[in-house]
């Protein structure tokens, strides 16, 4: 891997408490959908090097060496922001990653159904796809003609507009209106969460890591 420097280096508020070993760890999250993907550590070289090169850089333990994730396996990690805690012992760093994370091949360390809400939410309405649709409200959706999913979102939209302004009901509604999109998105062959990478292009981010089979 290049590891020529970009102008736009980073830069960390606060001083980092490393441990007795130098040590800090270091929490690596997407910073698209906010799944958090994996725990390595970082010494001052791999904290300057992360910063430097806006790619991410730990301390192998069991190796004594510095390693860049995914100079090896093409997996790595691009770094948009750094940022310590409220003790500054430990480091978020959110990532944009180019692959799996975890070295086992999924998607973070903690398994592929690790993730925040929309993505278990998006997993859900897929899992139902092909479920009787007399027992089961989204494969009804997913699998009816096109005009039920539609109407439920203009229906839901519509009660969001009608619906006590800043109330729980107006709340409650625009939840429907999203889970009513999500089916409708499905529905139509895209994966909802293409949403989030859209909102990402906007804030000049990459899209998520999708595998080829996904």
């Amino acid at each position: 891997m290049s590891e020529t420097q970009p102008t736009d280096a980073l830069t960390l508020s606060g001083t980092p408490r490393f441990d007795d070993d130098g040590l800090i760890p270091a929490i690596c999250q997407d910073a698209v959908d906010g799944s958090v993907l994996m725990l390595a550590w970082m010494n001052v070289d791999a904290l300057e090097r992360t910063l430097t090169t806006r790619r991410a850089w730990f301390w192998s333990r069991s190796r004594a060496e510095l390693w860049e994730k995914g100079a090896t396996s093409g997996n790595a990690l691009a770094v948009h922001d750094v940022r310590l805690d409220c003790d500054q012992d430990a480091l978020l760093v959110m990532v944009s990653p180019a692959g799996p994370s975890c070295h086992t091949g999924a998607r973070t360390c903690w398994g592929d159904d690790a993730g925040p809400l929309l993505t278990r939410l998006a997993g859900t309405i897929e899992s139902r796809r092909g479920a009787d649709p007399e027992t089961s409200y989204v494969a009804r959706l997913l699998g009816a003609d096109r005009s039920l999913a539609a109407s439920k979102v203009a229906e839901e939209s519509a009660e969001v507009l009608d619906a006590v302004p800043g109330s729980d009901h107006q709340v409650e509604e625009a939840a429907d209106v999203l889970f009513h999109l999500f089916a409708l998105l499905a529905r139509d062959g895209v994966d909802p969460l293409r949403v989030l990478d859209v909102l990402a292009q906007r804030e000049g981010l990459p899209p998520r890591w999708l595998r080829d089979d996904a």
